[in-house]
């Protein structure tokens, strides 16, 4: 079998048919069955091996969720069988160190270790970080088989290694919520901008490529001349994050699990790294993190091509899932569901907007998702979750739990169709100007409550043309059920915009200013 299968492992349910492959002798035919657990064959697929790489693939029918069942394939008179196999719902977790970050790591870690136990059918697997400059066929290591979830040898591993704790605790809210199998494959790599994710077709479709030679660099980082691309900012720690080097990460750890039938998708990428010129040392204890036995925090897209994300992430959704999609044979949905984490926080006082501005360009520049750019996806936000005192750094916030509660909402309603579910906070629908009281009322899509009357949160753009814009503070007068009323004191001129919670950390923890009954934080908006 190929080494993402494995005993233990978790194949995707009905409606979908697991693609089960591997490799074998150039022309010989293979058997596959599935067994239960009397041995009786409950299903008996043939395939055929095929050039030039000696692989071969077959679709399993669809099945209802549970188990455990065998799975054997036959050659000849060689057989290989994997055993305690449950169906259920896959889904795939990808991103960088806050996706790498382990359960041992979060808030109440010890109490979320000693529940693993309770957690059997929520299986895990991890990739092991691996980069390649061609599209590989299949994993060159894995760091973790497919397992069952124990407190110290997997789930309590270390630090930024395996397993995740935010893909682990939506895999059990999935398994509480839905009662199925849930199997959980964590793909992540701290420090890694979303180029290193992408493949080439998807950073062709934003015209990244165009300037490059036949040949991508060797080197693990940003050869600027070659690709008319250059780090915003570049430093002497850069070489202990991940590798910066369009499509590697993609070649070798997510084209060779592009068979593998899914039923969505987590990601949580985008932060900027520890130490660039002008941000102070951290303490010892986050510079030890940087030692090169540390996977690095490195540079990401909040300093590295931020503008550019409003291309890059829709491509990269919209070719994982055309990729996905044809690898499984179409049983993978072709709008597989898309959830993401939208950045927290970094420096409290901070000049620099590109926090902000990633967190609007994740939404593709609309704000909300699902949107027209993004069909099928949902967003965590998570602005409001900084954490300070956080001994990774506070680039690394550790209440994951708020986190997975926000995208295991939009999961629901996304990914299983719960359509009373509210998923999202609330978000502006229109601005109404009273020009003789200096006013201006903001209306909302869902009832508002209002925790906290920051008078920094909302600013306009007041100015009598557009470029450069004036950001001035617009304190909140009023709050409505559904109405927000702003002082528009300091502008003499046209309002020409107006945005909230634009700073890279624009609240206390879980104070931000505006929130719905269900304690969901109004996403920032421009």
């Amino acid at each position: 079998f190929a080494s993402c299968y494995g005993d233990h492992m978790v194949l995707q349910k009905k409606p979908s048919g697991a693609v089960v492959w591997g490799h074998g002798e150039l022309g010989a035919v293979v058997t596959v069955t599935l067994s239960g657990a009397s041995g009786l064959i409950v299903l008996e697929k043939t395939a055929q091996v095929k050039g030039p790489s000696g692989t071969w693939t077959t679709v399993l029918d669809p099945m209802d969720r549970g188990g455990p069942y065998a799975l054997t394939a036959e050659q000849g008179l060689e057989n290989v069988t994997l055993q305690d196999i449950y169906f259920g719902d896959v889904w795939l977790c990808s991103g960088q160190s806050n996706m790498a970050m382990t359960v041992l790591q979060v808030t109440n870690a010890s109490q979320e270790l000693a529940m693993a136990s309770r957690y059997p059918y929520v299986r895990i697997f991890a990739v092991a970080p691996a980069h390649s400059d061609v599209e590989l066929e299949d994993l060159e290591r894995i760091d973790l088989p497919w397992s069952i979830p124990t407190a110290a040898e997997n789930l309590g591993h270390g630090n930024f290694t395996y397993f995740s704790a935010v893909c682990w605790l939506l895999g059990r809210s999935l398994y509480e919520a839905l009662g199925s199998p849930i199997g959980l494959v964590e793909v992540a790599w701290g420090g890694t901008p979303i180029e290193a994710w992408s493949s080439r077709r998807a950073l062709q479709a934003c015209g990244l490529l165009e300037d490059m030679g036949r040949e991508a660099p060797q080197s693990s980082l940003w050869h600027g001349a070659s690709f008319n691309l250059k780090p915003a900012c570049t430093s002497p720690h850069q070489h202990l994050s991940g590798p910066q080097t369009p499509s590697v990460l993609w070649n070798a750890m997510v084209h060779p699990l592009l068979n593998m039938t899914l039923q969505g998708v987590a990601w949580y990428q985008g932060e900027p790294p520890f130490l660039s010129p002008g941000v102070e040392q951290p303490p010892l204890s986050h510079r030890a993190l940087t030692s090169p036995s540390f996977w690095g925090i490195g540079e990401a897209n909040a300093f590295l091509h931020t503008d550019q994300y409003n291309c890059t992430f829709p491509a990269l959704i919209a070719d994982w899932r055309r990729a996905f999609h044809a690898g499984s044979a179409g049983q993978t949905e072709p709008l597989l569901p898309f959830g993401f984490v939208q950045l927290s926080t970094y420096r409290r006082r901070s000049a620099d907007d590109s926090f902000a501005r990633l967190r609007w360009h994740q939404t593709a520049d609309l704000g909300v998702v699902p949107n027209a750019r993004m069909p099928s996806t949902f967003m965590a936000v998570a602005m409001d979750l900084g954490d300070e005192h956080s001994p990774y750094g506070s680039i690394h916030p550790r209440d994951k739990q708020n986190v997975v509660h926000r995208l295991l909402l939009g999961a629901r309603a996304v990914a299983y169709g719960d359509k009373d579910l509210v998923f999202q906070g609330p978000y502006p629908t229109r601005a109404i100007l009273e020009v003789t009281g200096g006013l201006l009322n903001v209306t909302y899509s869902q009832e508002l409550v209002c925790r906290q009357r920051d008078a920094q949160a909302f600013e306009v753009c007041c100015s009598s043309q557009a470029s450069p814009c004036r950001w001035l503070p617009a304190p909140v007068v009023a709050v409505g059920s559904r109405t927000v009323t702003l002082a528009l004191g300091g502008c003499r001129t046209l309002v020409l915009g107006l945005r909230y919670a634009w700073a890279e950390w624009p609240c206390e923890y879980q104070a931000c200013p505006l929130y719905n009954p269900q304690g969901l934080p109004a996403p920032p908006f421009l």
